[in-house]
Order: structure tokens, then sequence, then C-alpha cells
């Protein structure tokens, strides 16, 4: 991943008109007009994910692991590094959510993402923190990095290979639907 001071100075980018076909997804919430305000943690999915594009990676939103946990944002690099981002949008959805220590061992580099406002002191230290609205994001905190052993990074990239090729595919025939779960 980049430096912190690069990262930092990455632009938060305008969101621009929708452009997506029916059905596909525009960030919005399900049943809401194209345009719509996001709401907040939608807003820094979508901020977070556009930090994961313009550091080179590809990503997923609600991507489920082996063990069953469904991560937030996972990205996947050229270097076939992944990287979790996990979106907290109050204190109180930290404070009930203890899952993501489960999602260590299932990436290269860990981050919290939150707004601004966000009490970013009662996040643990020695994970990544990104800051982020429905613009953009900026990583405020490098998260330390760790490795995956070989078998499961194999595995990983299959399962998020098959998962982005999946949701390909019901975006084109939307009769295939996502019945399997990988």
């Amino acid at each position: 991943m980049n430096a912190p001071d690069e990262a930092a100075a990455l632009p938060a980018r305008p969101i621009a008109p929708p452009t997506a076909p029916t059905g596909a997804p525009t960030g919005a919430p399900t049943g809401a007009p194209l345009g719509a305000p996001l709401g907040a943690g939608a807003g820094i999915t979508r901020g977070a994910g556009r930090l994961l594009s313009d550091l080179g990676y590809d990503w997923l939103r609600e991507f489920r692991l082996a063990t069953g946990r469904r991560v937030d944002l996972m990205g996947l690099n050229r270097r076939g590094a992944f990287a979790i981002v996990e979106v907290k949008s109050t204190l109180a959805d930290f404070r009930a959510d203890g899952k993501w220590r489960d999602y260590l061992d299932w990436c290269d580099s860990f981050y919290f993402a939150v707004d601004a406002d966000f009490p970013a002191g009662v996040l643990p230290a020695e994970q990544g923190l990104i800051v982020a609205d429905g613009f953009g994001a900026a990583i405020v905190r490098e998260a330390a990095p760790a490795h995956l052993h070989a078998g499961r990074r194999k595995a990983l990239t299959l399962r998020f290979a098959r998962k982005a090729a999946r949701r390909l595919n019901v975006l084109q025939d939307d009769s295939l639907g996502e019945t399997r779960k990988f």
C-alpha cells in the first residue's frame, strides 16, 4: 500500500451522475431513487471503496469468508495482497460488534473506516484507520502488515474471483440470482 503521506494526498472525487443499468447497484439504499443521499454507513463504504480503487485494489462489498463471516469490503491488488475494511458508522456499532477480530487471519492489512466525526481514539491503535465520506477517503493510520498462509491465500483468491464473476453474471442475467454461497 502507499505510504501514509501519499494516501492522505489523494483528492476526494465528486460523485458522478448515475450511469448504471437498471437493476445495477448504485450505492443508494434499496428502493431509493438514483441520486438519493447515502446513509452514513453507505457513504463511508463508498468513500473507502474509492480509496481502495485509487490504491490499486479491486474490491467487493459484503464478501463472505469461508468462516461464514461477512466483511464490509474486501480488496485484492495486483500482487495478490488482500485488504479488509470494516465500516463503523457509530460508536455503538463498534462497541456492539467484536466480529472484526475474526477477520485478521484473512487479510494482509486490516482497516477500520469511519467518518470524520467518529471518536477514532476508541479504535485499536494496531489496526489501520481510514476516514471516509460519500466522496472519498484517506488513510490516517497504516495497517500493521500481516501475511496470509499460502494455502489460505490461494483459497481466498479463488473465492474472491468466483464471487466477483457470479455478481457480474447476475448483473447480466438476473434470473441467475445469488443462490450459491461461497
